[in-house]
């Protein structure tokens, strides 16, 4: 199989970081939707990243619906089966992948928008909700204990590491570490797991 997309992309590393806990063979091309369009339009016109060639060609794209067929053919799951953990862990999942649609909206509107087209009331419903949507994560992360190895990491705890790291990165000042202490420490520890530093934040 061939991962197509670049690190930087939180839903690229998802999917990447998922695949190699799942000890799933594949190669990994960073190809990116922006410096190299055309090269990634001939992989996949749609141009969406992740995509995922499987190994008979057929491109899958989105990094729920990569991770849901990754799950399938792995024959096992990264989602707790008990129904109320599974419940929890949907919960932060979906916080997080909301915390990180709208990191990517503000991102998006400074680096690809002209300043004179930007918007500012959208730009502040778009922050609020970012804000709205770490605190809630920083709540369920707080309730979450520190996996001591990649064999104890959900889905959920993956994916809000990714995006916590994406989010520092791509918008530095903005979301205080200060005020989200469990999401820094939680991070921190992940991101020292074997897949974590194998496939780091471009």
């Amino acid at each position: 199989m061939r991962l197509i997309g670049m690190l930087d992309s939180p839903y690229v590393r998802r999917a990447a970081i998922t695949l190699r806990l799942l000890d799933l063979p594949f190669t990994h091309e960073s190809v990116s939707v922006f410096r190299t369009f055309e090269q990634f339009r001939a992989i996949n016109p749609v141009v969406k990243a992740p995509s995922l060639v499987c190994d008979n060609d057929v491109v899958l794209m989105d990094s729920t619906l990569i991770i849901d067929y990754a799950e399938a053919l792995a024959g096992r799951s990264l989602m707790p089966s008990n129904l109320a953990a599974r419940q929890r862990a949907l919960r932060t999942l979906g916080l997080a992948l909301a915390a990180c649609e709208k990191v990517v909206q503000n991102v998006y509107e400074h680096n690809l928008r002209p300043e004179a087209k930007q918007h500012q009331p959208w730009l502040e419903r778009v922050d609020g909700q970012r804000a709205a949507a770490f605190e809630l994560l920083e709540q369920e992360i707080g309730a979450m204990p520190v996996p001591a190895d990649a064999r104890e990491l959900d889905q959920a705890g993956l994916t809000a590491a990714v995006v916590w790291t994406f989010t520092q990165a791509m918008l530095p000042g903005q979301v205080d570490p200060a005020r989200h202490p469990a999401l820094e420490a939680f991070t921190a520890a992940v991101e020292r797991f074997a897949a974590f530093q194998e496939l780091p934040h471009a």
